[in-house]
């Protein structure tokens, strides 16, 4: 996976050892011996996650890790902090100033290392994601108020789930389920989303027990986005280092005080709630990427596209597709007579009826300024001409209501062609042929007295 790490230590001997152990793993490792170091690398280098002792001699690592949170340049890299103590409240300290976890020195090799993988997988999940919203011009915009979310405890005995429901009331607002393995499956079968974060024992007693569970949970679609953290007990045979490996986002145990727990449970619904708008962000900007704003039509980028793909398909099975090119009859007299306004109204209108008068199948896109393509799959060359007849009566056939007095008439030409049927794909014609022989039959019946229908044949 690599990437650099960042190691804050004010031990000599600490930061050459981590640094020779990283290394190994192939990371590339960075290394600071104080705060101030610790954040100017962090400000200059951009390292993919840090680890940060808890004692620096310039200002405790609670105060490092809090600076890092609130500087826009590093807050969103993971830091873990380590520390020979088991205080308590050092630990919900560091939890509550935005520490990604807590390790109890001695670090064990394997544990560091899959904490630092699973780590390094969540924050390139996230960087995707932002890359996304930056690749389609998403510009961040205000944080919403994040609303509250759902965390399912599944747990080999009831007794443990009820003692962790209750230690959470209180210091949670969110809703805490507890649910059997069987209907946490359930969950990830339905339509609706799914628990935003699972709590799951680890010795589950079903076939390969917690991790198992979690896994078949990550493979479904409803539930493969949500948090997940693996309740541990000290004699449980599972390794904290396997259960990072094959997805958990966290580890807890019987030990964990109430507070951290409620602490580290909010860093997993808060992280699980950004990724959601995040992708919800992306989605919609897919989405307006292919769409007209105006008419709610595809565009003339997903329209070119999607008329390609009608036609590799009717080669591939031997079928005939027709394309239509309309064109709104005299449109810049309306926009010259009646206003821009009055003009987009009409484009609207037309969007709607062209929509209404077409199969489920057929394609529609706004194409020009008030121009569209409509593509009839798997069609012959009546039923073609049948339904763009329908097309312009259905656009003539009543006037426009926009507010004018009187209503305003307003015709459509079309021009139509259509592909031969039963031609290998070797001979299939051009699907950019076949557009240019629509758009050529447009002018004729704009030519000929607009309002009107005309077909161009493909030359014998």
């Amino acid at each position: 996976m690599g990437g650099k790490v960042l190691i804050v230590d004010d031990v000599a001997t600490n930061r050459i050892v981590m640094k020779v152990k990283l290394a190994a793993a192939g990371y590339l490792p960075l290394v600071a011996a104080d705060g101030k170091s610790c954040l100017a690398l962090a400000r200059s280098e951009r390292p993919d996650l840090i680890l940060v002792d808890l004692l620096m001699p310039d200002m405790p690592g609670g105060e490092v890790l809090a600076r890092l949170r609130a500087d826009p340049a590093t807050r969103q890299i993971p830091v873990v902090i380590f520390s020979a103590s088991h205080a308590i409240s050092d630990r919900i300290e560091a939890f509550r100033a935005g520490a990604d976890d807590f390790l109890i020195k001695p670090l064990d090799d394997q544990t560091l290392l899959a904490r630092i993988r699973s780590l390094m997988r969540a924050r390139e999940a996230m960087a995707g994601l932002m890359q996304g919203e930056a690749a389609l011009g998403l510009a961040e915009g205000a944080q919403p108020f994040q609303t509250a979310g759902t965390v399912a405890l599944v747990m080999h005995r009831p007794e443990t789930a009820l003692a962790l429901r209750r230690a959470l009331t209180g210091r949670v607002r969110d809703a805490v389920l507890v649910l059997t393995p069987d209907e946490a499956l359930a969950s990830g079968l339905r339509d609706a989303p799914g628990p935003d974060v699972f709590v799951i024992d680890a010795d589950l007693p079903i076939q390969g027990g917690g991790l198992r569970l979690m896994s078949d949970l990550r493979s479904r679609a409803s539930t493969r986005t949500a948090g997940f953290a693996i309740y541990r007990a000290a004699t449980s045979t599972v390794s904290p280092a396997m259960a990072f490996d094959l997805g958990a986002n966290d580890l807890i145990s019987p030990e964990t005080a109430p507070e951290e727990l409620a602490l580290r449970l909010s860093r997993l619904l808060r992280l699980k709630a950004e990724a959601d708008r995040m992708r919800a962000s992306v989605q919609d900007g897919l989405r307006l990427a292919v769409i007209d704003p105006l008419t709610g039509l595809h565009n003339r980028r997903y329209g070119l596209a999607y008329l390609q793909a009608i036609s590799e398909r009717a080669a591939a099975n031997a079928t005939a597709f027709a394309v239509l090119v309309a064109d709104i009859d005299r449109f810049k007299s309306i926009n010259d007579r009646f206003g821009h306004g009055a003009g987009d109204a009409v484009l609207v209108e037309v969007a709607a009826r062209l929509r209404q008068n077409l199969r489920a199948g057929d394609l529609i896109a706004r194409i020009g300024g008030e121009e569209f393509l409509i593509a009839l799959p798997e069609i012959a060359l009546a039923d073609a001409r049948a339904i763009a007849e329908r097309l312009c009566a259905a656009i003539a056939e009543a006037p426009f209501e926009i507010g004018s007095d009187p209503a305003i008439g307003v015709t459509l030409s079309i021009g139509l062609a259509v592909s031969e049927a039963g031609e290998t794909p070797a001979h299939f014609e051009k699907v950019t042929d076949i557009f240019d022989r629509a758009d050529r039959a447009l002018m004729r019946s704009k030519a000929a007295g607009r309002n009107q229908v005309t077909v161009c044949r493909r030359a014998a």
